[in-house]
């Protein structure tokens, strides 16, 4: 399926959060799938169809939560959501009043973090081409509101989709991770993807505990490169749950 994520935890009161990255247009049978029934919040890394397309579908989280749902994005990504998604952002105008999302719109930029229920979002500018789009480093906060000394597994752990290179000021919010989640699309030269070889030498360079490797084309095999790659590095799978009690993440 088309590539999102939900990060799941228990903020500081004992309550149940989730928050995804990004809403693709298999979001209502991936959430099906892991049972996910809230949605507090999401962040967008950018504005195409394969990362965006499911937004619709969040509505029923509305209906669970009894809330509207916070949106973070750049200003690129908000304005082709609105422009999507005039029934959702002007339903003022909509003909008939129909059953749409509620959400919150809210601009983010590159390297002003964002907090949201116990965990920092902090934006890292990553290189899609000739479009400039956004990953993500998350870590938790402690009782003040700083991040935390500890950092409960699997954090900090940095989501970068999309990639075909990292400017050099992203850099340093690539450091001390204990998890990347990086684009790697297939063997091939591509011109706004990672290769296989070089998703492979970022990794090894950006040197987290723990690299799990996304966006796959069929041109790769599974199960012929997962055993091939470097220790600390697997290509990731539909339904993965990186786990903090789990040691391997599966």
């Amino acid at each position: 399926m088309r590539s999102s994520a939900c990060v799941r935890f228990t903020d500081a009161s004992g309550g149940a959060r989730a928050i995804l990255i990004d809403t693709a247009p298999d979001l209502r049978e991936q959430a099906l799938r892991t049972g996910l029934r809230r949605c507090d919040a999401i962040v967008y890394t950018h504005n195409h169809v394969d990362h965006t397309f499911g937004l619709d579908e969040v509505r029923r989280f509305n209906a669970l939560m009894k809330c509207p749902i916070d949106v973070y994005a750049d200003e690129r990504t908000m304005r082709a959501l609105h422009r999507v998604y005039q029934h959702i952002f002007d339903r003022e105008k909509n003909e008939n009043d129909s059953f749409v999302a509620s959400l919150i719109p809210r601009l983010i930029d590159p390297d002003v973090p964002i907090d949201v229920h116990g965990l920092r979002f902090t934006p890292v500018r990553l290189l899609h081409g000739r479009l400039p789009m956004l990953g993500f480093r998350i870590e938790a906060l402690d009782g003040s509101g700083a991040i935390a000394a500890e950092q409960p597994e699997p954090l900090p752990l940095a989501y970068c989709t999309d990639v075909s290179a990292i400017p050099p000021e992203s850099w340093r919010r690539l450091t001390g991770l204990r998890t990347l989640i990086l684009d790697m699309l297939r063997y091939r030269k591509h011109p706004t993807h990672f290769t296989v070889d070089e998703a492979i030498s970022t990794a090894a360079r950006v040197e987290a505990d723990r690299t799990w490797f996304i966006h796959m084309t069929h041109d790769i095999l599974h199960g012929d490169l997962d055993e091939r790659l470097p220790e600390g590095m697997a290509l990731s799978y539909d339904g993965l749950v990186i786990d903090a009690d789990a040691v391997d993440g599966r």
